[in-house]
């Protein structure tokens, strides 16, 4: 028997991907050699960037199952609360003139 998986890359060109027919008992690492033949080499760090089912980390040692989505991701280049926290004090600067205050209700 056999399953289908496909595996996602995130690479700085774009989200790359493909289709797979692999053996029931084949593991994530032996779906990323398979799809790196596929991708080529230019995706990302094929050996050691955290890879995962469906956004949830899983081991190269993990099994997947018919029709898991196994993805391969990049290291972020801004942690996610930063962001937030930049664009909010960006926010409040820009709305710090006159036309960012409430005006008070007029009874």
């Amino acid at each position: 028997m056999s399953k289908r998986c496909s595996v996602l890359c995130d690479t700085p060109a774009g989200v790359l991907s493909c289709e797979l027919e692999l053996p029931e008992q084949a593991t994530i690492a032996a779906a990323l050699s398979a799809a790196r033949e596929l991708l080529g080499e230019t995706a990302l760090d094929w050996e050691h960037a955290p890879v995962g089912i469906y956004g949830r980390i899983q081991p190269r040692t993990h099994v997947p199952v018919h029709g898991d989505r196994i993805e391969l991701y990049r290291p972020l280049l801004i942690e996610p609360r930063a962001s937030r926290r930049l664009r909010a004090r960006q926010e409040a600067l820009a709305g710090s003139g006159s036309a960012g205050r409430r005006q008070p209700r007029r009874g």
